[in-house]
């Protein structure tokens, strides 16, 4: 629980200043003004008392043992205070100072020297170059911000300490209270694992808020965050995502940013709601810890105007989210109570002169729907409104019965400031604008289902594992990391996978006598280590139909192909019987570095090249989970059957995603699988692998 670190009995502050602007004159007056009730020990040689309170010359000059150290001198004398934090007692360790691995190698072995030692000491360190930390609950504020936050729920976990000040800023002007608030820079030591492990028990953290320009540990990050967002929300704003911002992200924190599909996929794993914008970050956090879950995502809105309520719905709509359809009893009863000019439906429209007492009505009456599952209340400034009166009977409302989530849009400037006051009292999530309240909702229920999802069961298929191993050896033996189509289909029918009847011909007669064998019409491909995209030059014929077109096209491409690729090894043509038509989808994997196996789902042609439609998920992936990918894609209607038109094989495509899912796992030598085309049939049909290509990487 790092109980030294966030509830120490006694601070030192190394580097303790009485010079107003020095970062440790600020982390003494804030420990200070915060209500710290344990022992301060100022450290500074040349001062003997230090706002107030006696200082000592150094470390070794302390009268007892120390929980926590603060160090905040010159980049040069941190190895110094550090060992001597060490003798002194000190079981955690904070280090303010910048000037380490963010700023080249010496810096990075400097870094590396002081959180080598801290380890065999057995002292656990927070930063080089943080804010420092912050917990509201032990009255404990050893950082450089200006505030020290009201007490509250949120605890957040920031790599970036500007970051942390901006949240504070934003918390302070919204009365917001925060929880923990531990900036972990450079995480020489304790990182994003660490301190979610931490935060998951702490019983005063209700959501857990995250801002990371990198993560150390994929594969430790999924497993840490899943058991917390399984106990608590874990809200997370991941930066550097883009090319230009993965360069800033490098130079700024010395670390590496992943790719940002891997880090889509692995908040997906683990429950993570992740906000785009720092603005979304806190519009999700402030709705996780302040209203219940839903229990679906069928939405009511009440407003006291048409245009509003409408914007509403749209967004609702466009978000995935249900505008809950009312049933008669409710319509009946909001149209016996509410002035004739009222919208009954939903949107509920309870006009523009709308009391308190109206608002109040259309909350109960909505609540009670059993088709409704959330709520979402607007109010706009109109002659007649009472912004004030409206929120506080709103929050009166919400406090004694009604028990699901109600967030507020109370949109405006000046006119709806008191009741957004009233509203941020009360604990009752309120918005500028519905479109924020809807992505605040649907984070909501996002999280819900992944709370309520079933227990994760990943079949295992039976396979022939070892002829995949033999392929192996030899390829990686020989140093090839291409896998030709023959050995790739080989690998994959060991797994299950219905592929075409086909042989390797070196020869003409080789491919005339495997046409028959095999059954006209067939394919014939040239097979090469060298050459990955063979229809490019040529390498492709296919619908071949008689022997004469089998002769042609096998001696034209033994005599063009060593002319457009000189240097490629021709191991001769590949001779297949033609895939029954059928939909055309990609199935593939890649190996990310941090997050292991990812798996991919698309529909062909330009669906992907152009479109982008496709869906992704990290391995090992349920027969539930490889669903998902399917209907997380916009081509999911085309696949289902639309306008008279009959689906395709659904499941088939799952179970092919599951194989590819047990094989990667299975087998970490594959960095990169593509079945392309898998061409899937009606229902009932098999779904066949027309090609495939595989590349293999040294695992050691």
């Amino acid at each position: 629980m790092l109980d030294e670190l966030l509830y120490p009995d006694s601070v030192a502050i190394v580097g303790a200043s009485n010079t107003p602007g020095k970062v440790g004159y600020a982390v003494l007056k804030n420990l200070m003004d915060g209500g710290y009730q344990g022992k301060i020990f100022p450290v500074n040689p040349g001062s003997p008392v230090i706002l107030g309170v006696p200082a000592f010359k150094d470390l070794k000059s302390l009268p007892q043992k120390i929980a926590l150290s603060v160090i905040a001198v010159p980049t040069a004398a941190v190895k110094g205070a550090v060992f001597d934090s060490v003798s002194a007692g000190a079981k955690a360790i904070i280090v303010i100072t910048a000037g380490f691995k963010e700023t080249g190698h010496e810096g990075a072995e400097l870094e590396t020297l002081i959180a080598n030692h801290c380890k065999a000491s057995g002292v656990r360190l927070l930063g080089p170059n943080c804010l420092g930390a912050i917990n509201t609950h032990h009255k404990l504020n050893v950082s450089f911000a200006r505030q020290t936050p009201i007490e509250g729920s949120i605890s957040v976990i920031s790599q970036s300490g500007a970051l942390c000040t901006a949240i504070l800023d934003w918390a302070e002007s919204r009365k917001l209270g925060i929880g923990k608030m531990l900036s972990i820079g450079n995480k020489a030591d304790l990182n994003e694992i660490d301190l979610l492990k931490t935060l998951q028990k702490d019983e005063k953290t209700k959501v857990i808020v995250c801002y990371l320009e990198s993560i150390d540990s994929g594969k430790d990050f999924i497993r840490a965050a899943e058991e917390a967002s399984a106990v608590k929300p874990v809200v997370v704003l991941k930066a550097g995502t883009s090319a230009a911002g993965v360069k800033a992200a490098s130079s700024h924190t010395g670390s590496l940013a992943g790719a940002d599909t891997a880090y889509g996929a692995a908040f997906k794993r683990s429950g993570v709601v992740r906000a785009k914008t720092f603005e979304a970050l806190f519009d999700c956090a402030i709705a996780l810890d302040m209203q219940p879950l839903p229990n679906g995502r069928r939405i009511a809105v009440i407003t006291n105007a048409g245009g509003p309520g409408i914007m509403a719905a749209d967004a609702l709509e466009n978000s995935g989210m249900l505008v809950a359809k009312l049933t008669d009893k409710t319509a009946e009863e909001l149209k016996s109570k509410l002035p004739p000019a009222a919208s009954v439906g939903n949107p509920i429209d309870v006009l523009g002169d709308a009391d308190p007492d109206r608002y109040v009505l259309a909350l109960k009456t909505a609540e009670a729907d059993e088709a409704v599952d959330g709520i979402l209340v607007i109010l706009t400034p109109q002659a007649m409104t009472r912004p004030a009166e409206t929120a506080q009977a709103v929050a009166k409302c919400v406090k004694e019965g009604i028990t699901k989530p109600v967030l507020v849009s109370f949109m405006g400037g000046t006119e709806v400031m008191p009741g957004r006051n009233e509203l941020t009292i009360a604990r009752i999530p309120d918005y500028t604008a519905p479109e924020r309240a809807v992505s605040a909702l649907k984070a909501m229920c996002e999280y819900s289902e992944w709370r309520r999802r079933p227990p994760r069961m990943v079949t295992r298929f039976p396979v022939n594992s070892t002829r995949v191993q033999r392929v192996l050896a030899r390829h990686l033996k020989t140093g090839r990391m291409q896998v030709g189509e023959v050995q790739a289909k080989e690998m994959l029918r060991a797994y299950g996978f219905n592929v075409p009847d086909g042989r390797l011909a070196v020869t003409l007669n080789d491919a005339l006598e495997i046409a028959e064998r095999v059954g006209y019409p067939v394919a014939l491909k040239i097979s090469s280590p060298d050459i990955i995209h063979k229809s490019d030059i040529g390498g492709v014929k296919l619908n071949l139909t008689t022997a004469d077109m089998v002769r042609d096209a096998f001696e034209l491409m033994m005599m063009r192909i060593p002319q457009k690729a000189p240097e490629a090894r021709i191991e001769g043509v590949y001779v297949e019987k033609m895939a029954k038509k059928g939909l055309e989808v990609i199935l593939g994997m890649n190996r990310d570095p941090q997050f292991g196996p990812m798996l991919m789902f698309g529909l062909g042609g330009i669906f992907v090249e152009v479109m982008k439609d496709v869906a992704f998920h990290l391995a090992p992936i349920t027969a539930d989970e490889a669903m998902q990918m399917l209907t997380a894609t916009r081509s999911y209607q085309l696949l289902k059957g639309a306008r008279g038109q009959s689906g395709v094989n659904l499941s088939a495509i799952a179970d092919g995603l599951q194989r590819i899912s047990q094989l990667a796992t299975e087998f970490p030598q594959v960095a990169e699988l593509d079945i392309n085309p898998f061409m899937v049939g009606e229902a009932g049909q098999d779904a066949v692998v027309a090609d495939t290509r595989i590349t293999l990487r040294e695992v050691k």
